[in-house]
């Protein structure tokens, strides 16, 4: 995962999400995963995750999130790489994954 996948995202309109809108996409992205990994398509989830994760490292990389935030974020792409690359030492599923990521998408849709 090399090249940039969200070019405009990166390039400054990630940073002017919430905290809770970031999340939200990022979810969007693991429920995506989740779905293809249910059908067997490694390839679709694959992709999905990608996203995700590139996703994730640019919220990890914004400095409004700097401190618990920041270390909340570091840990859900911990668990999120566990649960689909990993050995499962979290227990996490695809599912409890998206859940964790979904609670944040009805908060920032609470907002709008």
């Amino acid at each position: 995962m090399n090249e940039i996948i969200h070019k405009d995202l990166a390039n400054g309109c990630w940073f002017t999400l919430t905290l809770f809108e970031q999340m939200g996409n990022i979810g969007s992205e693991v429920g995506r995963a989740a779905k293809w990994r249910a059908r067997g398509n490694v390839v679709m989830c694959d992709s999905a995750l990608d996203r995700a994760l590139e996703l994730i490292d640019l919220s990890i990389s914004d400095q409004r999130w700097r401190g618990a935030r920041g270390r909340e974020i570091c840990r859900a792409r911990e668990v999120l790489s566990d649960t689909f690359l990993g050995d499962g030492i979290y227990n996490a599923t695809p599912e409890d994954m998206e859940k964790y990521f979904y609670h944040f998408a009805v908060v920032a849709r609470q907002g709008k």
